[in-house]
């Protein structure tokens, strides 16, 4: 997977290979699905969620220039892979799932794993973490119709903001930077993501 998918597309980041290499994604799809864990491509996971493809997991990872002691505020837990890949890199992870039972799963995923600085929240990750903020960083794994306020809120100045956004068939990979208060954004990739899903449609 690293040399296939990472390398030979360009992802460069040694500290990214070197989580993609060691997080077991096969501990973080269904059972039945186990045979394809490593396959170029996203899987499901249930509740109409899935897996990402791994190479946009490292692509979107390696955006983000993560130092250790980073503290990184993930929307979209899923299954909890890419919560992994970022506490591989040292970082403070602070990650919040709509749908609770998933929410429930991937932090019993991830505390059998030995992953110890990573919280996990059940809620709409629209709203964010405030009493958490601010962050380094922002990555969130499901496509809102615009970046949400309440995100940019609690990204420090000088931090990196990677999101998809869209509706159900098209959307952009953006990367938002916050310098002197303002936000830079630019286009990096098309992508596909399950809709982001808010409080009130899980009703």
């Amino acid at each position: 997977m690293v040399q296939q998918q990472l390398k030979a597309r360009d992802i460069k980041d040694d500290r990214v290979l070197a989580a993609m290499a060691k997080v077991p994604r096969e501990e973080f799809v269904p059972p039945d699905s186990r045979g394809a864990s490593y396959t170029d491509g996203p899987l499901p996971i249930g509740y109409g969620q899935t897996i990402s493809q791994p190479y946009i997991v490292a692509f979107m990872t390696e955006q983000l220039q993560l130092k250790p002691n980073d503290r990184v505020l993930e929307v979209g837990t899923g299954s909890g892979y890419q919560t992994a890949i970022l506490a591989e890199l040292g970082t403070r992870v602070y990650t919040i799932e709509i749908v609770e039972p998933l929410a429930k799963s991937a932090e019993a995923t991830l505390r059998r794993l030995g992953y110890k600085d990573v919280h996990v929240k059940a809620g709409d990750g629209y709203k964010g973490w405030p009493e958490a903020a601010p962050f380094d960083a922002v990555i969130v794994t499901c496509a809102p119709d615009h970046v949400p306020q309440p995100l940019t809120d609690e990204l420090k100045e000088g931090g990196r903001m990677i999101i998809p956004v869209g509706d159900r068939f098209a959307q952009q990979l953006y990367l938002l930077e916050k310098k002197n208060g303002r936000l830079r954004e630019s286009a990096v990739l098309p992508v596909r993501f399950v809709p982001m899903r808010r409080e009130a449609e899980q009703k």
